[in-house]
């Protein structure tokens, strides 16, 4: 799950509540990682030449600003957990998708 910018700014009680999700989540074993993503850079490859720009956002509010890896069992679950943070955020937009490739 990812969250974008542009939703409201965090306050110590948005912070106490959404520590107590992801101490739960971590109990219950779903939480993998959390973490914050800063502005970094785009690229892009054709005909073997790289070009780089800054991005991937076009503007700081596009930006994601945080991100929470966790083990879903199926799409129903990933968006019930999706549903418990966004209870919790409130206001914003963000994206739920799947990682490939991960050992089982």
């Amino acid at each position: 799950m990812t969250t974008n910018g542009g939703g409201p700014a965090p306050d110590e009680a948005l912070f106490a509540e959404m520590g107590a999700l992801i101490r739960e989540m971590a109990s219950a074993g779903v939480l993998l990682a959390t973490g914050g993503l800063g502005q970094g850079f785009h690229v892009s490859s054709a005909g073997g030449e790289l070009s780089i720009t800054d991005g991937p956002y076009a503007e700081a509010k596009e930006t994601i600003v945080s991100f929470a890896l966790i083990e879903a069992r199926s799409d129903e679950e990933a968006l019930q957990l999706a549903r418990r943070f966004w209870s919790v955020v409130g206001d914003g937009e963000g994206d739920v998708r799947p990682v490939f490739g991960t050992p089982e």
